[in-house]
């Protein structure tokens, strides 16, 4: 599945006339591979000994790239770093309040919160982001 969605992104890419590089395409492949919401230094880190030459500003760099041709979305939390993903349709992520580890959490689009948002504010909403936090697996095993 993971290759399925890779080979998308590069498709995508290639169509939007970007050129694929070796650094370009281990970064996708580390995203779709371990749909871990890394940070930019997340992904230096993981390609370093196969990449020595590739900086932590390549990576900020090709993950704007990917941004803009819409096949990552930039996730920000507060001062933390911003993390990436790779699953671009809506979801929602639950996020652990101990370790930081982000999971996706698939639920029906909560559409009609924006058209009573939009009717209660006079706002145009352009979207939403739900988070919600806990404790994951291996920290609430931890703590006992």
């Amino acid at each position: 599945m993971a290759n399925e969605h890779l080979q998308e992104a590069v498709n995508t890419l290639k169509n939007t006339k970007v050129r694929m590089t070796p650094q370009r395409h281990a970064i996708l492949e580390y995203l779709y591979e371990t749909m871990n919401h890394p940070t930019a230094d997340d992904i230096y880190k993981a390609l370093e000994s196969k990449f020595p030459n590739m900086s932590v500003a390549t990576v900020y760099n090709n993950l704007r790239v990917f941004k803009n041709v819409g096949i990552v979305k930039e996730l920000t939390y507060g001062d933390s770093s911003s993390r990436f993903d790779c699953v671009t349709t809506d979801h929602y992520h639950i996020i652990c309040s101990d370790c930081g580890k982000i999971v996706d959490f698939h639920y029906p689009g909560l559409d009609e919160v924006e058209t009573l948002a939009e009717q209660v504010t006079g706002f145009q909403v352009h979207n939403h982001r739900m988070e919600i936090y806990g404790s994951c697996q291996d920290c609430k095993v931890a703590a006992h």
